[in-house]
C-alpha cells in the first residue's frame, strides 16, 4: 500500500498477514497490531516517548540472563502474566498462577505428613487439605503435589548459598482420599527485582515491589488438567498491592492458631511443634483434561 495513513495503517498490517501460513498467528499478531496502533493513536505518542521505550527493551534484554529474565518480570509487573492465568483457568477449577522463577525440577519426595521445616528459623505452619475434582468434589486418587516456598529470610534456596540445596522443595504424594498435610513455616513477603528498567517503571508509577508472602503448588491426579497455583497467608500487608497482581479470594486461605490436637497422628514433626502453632487448610479444585 501506498498511501498509508493513521486511518488504514491497521487494515494494511493485516493485509499483509493475508499469506500467514498459521491462521491462530495471523490472528494473534493481527490483534497486536491492532491495538499497538490503537495505542499510539490515543496517547498521540511522541518520538522522544517510543525511543525511550524502545531503549527499555534493549536494557531489558542487557540485564536478562538465566538467572533473571526482565521481559518476563514487565509481563508480571504489567498485569499480563495474571490475566493471561485469569484467562486460562477452567470455570470449575483452583484459580491458576505462573509459575515463577524460583521452582526447582527434581525436588526430594516428602511422604504425606512430612516436614518441610526440619528446625529452621520462622513460625512453624501445619498445612492441611485434599485435592478434588473441581466438577463434583469427589477426592482424587493418585493426586500429587509440587510444593515450594522461600526460608524465612525471604529467599528461595536458588537464590540463597547458605540454604541446603532444594530447601523448602519437595514432591508429595497424597493419600488415597487426595488428603495432604505436612509441616513448614510461615512463607515471607518479598520484593521483586527492582534495579533495572521494570523498577524503573515502578518508581514512576509509585508502584512498590512487594510480594505477599505465598506457597507454591502444583497439584496433579490422573486425567485431570495440572494445577499451578499460589497460596497466599490472609493476614498478609501486601494482598491488596500484589507487584504482579497475582492474589485471587480462592487463593487467601485463613491461617488459625491450633494446638496439638489439630495435628494428625501420623505426621513427622508432631512431637516437635510448639504449644500452639498456625494450621492453614486448603482445597485444590483440578479440572477435567
Amino acid at each position: 500500500m501506498r498511501d498509508v495513513t493513521p486511518e488504514n495503517l491497521t487494515a494494511a498490517f493485516a493485509a499483509y498477514a493475508a499469506n500467514a501460513k498459521d491462521a491462530r498467528s495471523r490472528e494473534v499478531l493481527c490483534a497486536l497490531a491492532k491495538h499497538l496502533h490503537a495505542f499510539v493513536r490515543e496517547t498521540r505518542l511522541t518520538h522522544a516517548e517510543w525511543m525511550g521505550a524502545l531503549m527499555a527493551l534493549t536494557r531489558e534484554g542487557q540485564i536478562s540472563d538465566d538467572a533473571r529474565n526482565e521481559f518476563i518480570l514487565f509481563s508480571d509487573l504489567l498485569g499480563v502474566s495474571a490475566l493471561v492465568d485469569m484467562v486460562n483457568t477452567p470455570p470449575a477449577a483452583t484459580s491458576c498462577s505462573n509459575l515463577g522463577p524460583f521452582h526447582q525440577r527434581g525436588a526430594p519426595a516428602l511422604p504425606n505428613g512430612g516436614d518441610l521445616w526440619r528446625g529452621q528459623a520462622g513460625e512453624p505452619l501445619l498445612v492441611m487439605g485434599r485435592v478434588v475434582d473441581g466438577t463434583t468434589g469427589a477426592a482424587l486418587a493418585g493426586a500429587r503435589l509440587d510444593l515450594w516456598q522461600n526460608a524465612d529470610n525471604g529467599f528461595y534456596a536458588v537464590q540463597d548459598a547458605a540454604q541446603p540445596d532444594k530447601n523448602y522443595h519437595a514432591l508429595l504424594a497424597c493419600a488415597d482420599d487426595g488428603s495432604f498435610a505436612f509441616t513448614t513455616t510461615k512463607p515471607k513477603p518479598y520484593t521483586v527485582p527492582y534495579d533495572g528498567p521494570a523498577g524503573d517503571m515502578l518508581r514512576l508509577l509509585g508502584r512498590d515491589a512487594w510480594r505477599p508472602a505465598h506457597l507454591h503448588v502444583i497439584a496433579e491426579a490422573p486425567g485431570f488438567r495440572p494445577l499451578v497455583t499460589e497460596i497466599f497467608p490472609d493476614d498478609d500487608p501486601y494482598l491488596d498491592s500484589d507487584a504482579v497482581f497475582g492474589v485471587r479470594a480462592d487463593l487467601v486461605v485463613k491461617l488459625r492458631q491450633v494446638g496439638p490436637d489439630a495435628a494428625p497422628d501420623f505426621l513427622a514433626a508432631r512431637a516437635a511443634l510448639p504449644e500452639t502453632f498456625l494450621l492453614a487448610e486448603m482445597v485444590l479444585r483440578l479440572a477435567r483434561e
